[in-house]
């Protein structure tokens, strides 16, 4: 079903009721997501353009934001966006490495990617940058580059993604004749926890990890590394290894610590069902015990041996 001006304005309008139903400030945005927004018919995007552009000379909405591919963006998109009130613009960077590009059928290489943040910084938009982990012919050392692509290129804020893959695609038919296999779930915890780490160490707004949980998209729909929790898994993954560094450090075995974290942190530093805490005393001897301390803020944490 095609969608109207009119589709647009009521969805708008359905959701401004709700939000102002809510107290306290708030920054409203309207977003333009689910496919490349700058590539879509001329008269079509200007007509939403518009749409938006009015809520915005309103006061309703702070800013308008979209998401769009890198070969999608050039100096006549960026002065149509900019003329329409647009303040910020997502690339699908997905990768960037060439050959996972070419492989994962994107359409353009990673100079597009290169090229097209330089000039959405230049015109003066906030910059989000999305990357992918576990797409065809990817690998852990190429999602590591991309990620110190992406800090190189000061995002204003990232999305990343584990590959999933849904039925009636063709990544499904690759999987079906074994020309592609779904990184795993623990594979991709340990891959986030080190990409996460590089990002929060450079102060990078993480604003998403992992697709969200609709109908079409919950564990029962997808294949591959799922998990409605996965950004809390992969952050229990960087405290497992900040404290295994301090266990390894201070020589430890058959003794008992004492962690110091936000009380927003404890369940993540122990690990789903204590797993964290099990695996320390399993390899090392060692018993944890978790103390709240909310001035430690972020992925902060002290910890002590036990007297």
């Amino acid at each position: 079903m095609d969608i109207t001006a009119q589709d647009v304005i009521n969805t708008i309008e359905e959701n401004l009721a709700s939000i102002n139903s809510i107290e306290g400030k708030k920054y409203i945005e309207i977003a333009f997501f689910g496919g490349s927004f700058t590539a879509i018919e001329k008269s079509l995007r200007q007509s939403l353009c518009k749409i938006a552009h009015t809520y915005l000379k309103e006061g309703r909405i702070n800013g308008i934001r979209c998401s769009t591919r890198p070969d999608c963006i050039d100096d006549e998109i960026l002065k149509e966006l900019k003329e329409y009130g647009f303040t910020a613009i997502e690339l699908g960077v997905q990768s960037t490495d060439d050959e996972v590009l070419l492989k994962s059928g994107r359409g353009h290489n990673s100079k597009a990617t290169f090229y097209a943040s330089k000039l959405i910084k230049e015109y003066g938009f906030s910059l989000g940058l999305q990357m992918m982990i576990g797409l065809l012919g990817d690998t852990y050392e190429k999602s590591i580059k991309t990620a110190k692509d992406i800090i190189s290129l000061k995002p204003d804020c990232v999305r990343v993604y584990p590959t999933l893959v849904i039925k009636d695609t063709h990544l499904y038919d690759m999987m079906q004749n074994g020309t592609y296999t779904p990184i795993t779930l623990d594979y991709t915890v340990k891959i986030l926890a080190e990409i996460l780490d590089m990002f929060y160490k450079e102060k990078i707004n993480v604003i998403r990890v992992g697709l969200q949980t609709t109908d079409e998209v919950n564990e029962k729909t997808v294949t591959g590394p799922y998990h409605p929790a996965i950004r809390e898994l992969a952050e229990g993954e960087i405290f497992k290894n900040k404290i295994e560094k301090f266990i390894l450090e201070n020589n430890l075995k058959n003794t008992k610590i004492i962690i110091f974290a936000s009380s927003r942190n404890i369940s993540k530093i122990s690990g789903q069902n204590k797993k964290n805490s099990r695996y320390f005393y399993q390899k090392y001897k060692i018993k944890t015990k978790y103390v709240t301390d909310n001035t430690l803020t972020g992925l902060n944490l002290k910890i002590q041996k036990a007297d």
